[in-house]
C-alpha cells in the first residue's frame, strides 16, 4: 500500500533553514524520506545541518541567500538543480520581525517607526513571494507534484499588542496564500499546491526576549501568553513537522489555499 504521507525522492527547499523552526522542519521533511536544500544567511549553520542531515543517511545541500535578494535566489535554484535536478516543493520559513517595528504600550502611536515597519513587511512578505517566483518555476518545470508551504501566524488572525508590523506581514502572507492557490489551481490543476501553517507561540529568536527574561523567566508578556494558551506551554518546534510534512506530500492532495493552525488552542480561547 502507498505511503502518502512519504516525501521520499522528493526535493525540498526550505529557507529561514539556519533558524528554530527551520531546523524543526528539516528534521520532520528528512524523517518523512525528502531531500533538503537548506537556505539561510548564516553559512555555518547552514553547513552544520546539512552535515547532520548527512550523518542520518540523507541528502541535504546549503543554500547560502538572503530572501529578498533575486539574483542570491537564483543562483542558489541552479545549485539545487545542479545537484538533485529538480525540485518537489518549497517551504518558505524565512521572516520574523524586527526590535525596532516593535510599538512599546507608551509609544505615541501617531508616531510610528514606518521604515521599521516597511522593513518588517519585505522580510516576511517580499521574502515569501520572491522563492516562491524562483523556486515555484522550478516546481513547474519538474513536472511533478508539487507544493509550497508558506508560514504564517496566529498574529494575523487577532489583534496582538506591540507587534504591528509583524501582524501586518503575516494577514498579508494569508491574502497571498489565497490568491496564489487559486492562480495556480486555475492554470496547474492540482499540480501545484500552496497552503499555509500558523504557528501559535513558539521560542525563537525573535520573539524570545519579549516572553522570557534573561534568566530563563517568563516576563509579563509570556504569562499573558500562557495564560490565555489552553494547553498552558509554548509549543516545541518539531511539533509542527507533522502539519509541514502531510502539507508536502500528497496525503493532502486536494488540499489547497488552506491554513492550519497549531497553537495549542490559543486563538480558540476566550479567555473564560
Amino acid at each position: 500500500m502507498k505511503n502518502n504521507f512519504s516525501l521520499k525522492g522528493k526535493v525540498i527547499v526550505v529557507t529561514g533553514g539556519t533558524g528554530i523552526l527551520g531546523e524543526a522542519f528539516i528534521n520532520g521533511i528528512i524523517q518523512a524520506g525528502g531531500a533538503v536544500g537548506i537556505l539561510g544567511r548564516n553559512k555555518k549553520i547552514a553547513n552544520e545541518r546539512v552535515q547532520n542531515v548527512i550523518a542520518k543517511g540523507r541528502r541535504a545541500i546549503a543554500l547560502i541567500a538572503d530572501v529578498t535578494d533575486e539574483l542570491q535566489l537564483l543562483a542558489a535554484k541552479e545549485k539545487v538543480l545542479a545537484e538533485f535536478g529538480k525540485i518537489d516543493g518549497l517551504v518558505n520559513a524565512a521572516g520574523g520581525n524586527l526590535p525596532e517595528a516593535v510599538v512599546q504600550p507608551e509609544q505615541d502611536i501617531f508616531k510610528l517607526n514606518v521604515t521599521a515597519l516597511e522593513d518588517v513587511m519585505r522580510l516576511n512578505l517580499v521574502g515569501t513571494i520572491l522563492p516562491t517566483q524562483v523556486f515555484g518555476e522550478a516546481i513547474k518545470k519538474s513536472g511533478g507534484s508539487g507544493s509550497i508551504v508558506n508560514i504564517s501566524s496566529v498574529v494575523s488572525q487577532l489583534a496582538v499588542t506591540k507587534v504591528l508590523g509583524y501582524s501586518l506581514a503575516k494577514s498579508s502572507i494569508d491574502s497571498y496564500t489565497q490568491w496564489f492557490a487559486v492562480e495556480l489551481a486555475k492554470r496547474y490543476g492540482d499540480a501545484i499546491r500552496m497552503n499555509s501553517i500558523a504557528p501559535g507561540f513558539f521560542l525563537t529568536e525573535q520573539n524570545r526576549t519579549l516572553l522570557t527574561n534573561a534568566d530563563g523567566s517568563l516576563t509579563d508578556r509570556g504569562n499573558l501568553v500562557l495564560q490565555n494558551t489552553p494547553f498552558k506551554r509554548f509549543g516545541n518546534p518539531e511539533e509542527l513537522a507533522g502539519a509541514l510534512v502531510w502539507l508536502l506530500s500528497d496525503a493532502s492532495k486536494f488540499v489547497t489555499g488552506s491554513k492550519i493552525t497549531v497553537d495549542g488552542g490559543f486563538t480558540i480561547y476566550s479567555g473564560v
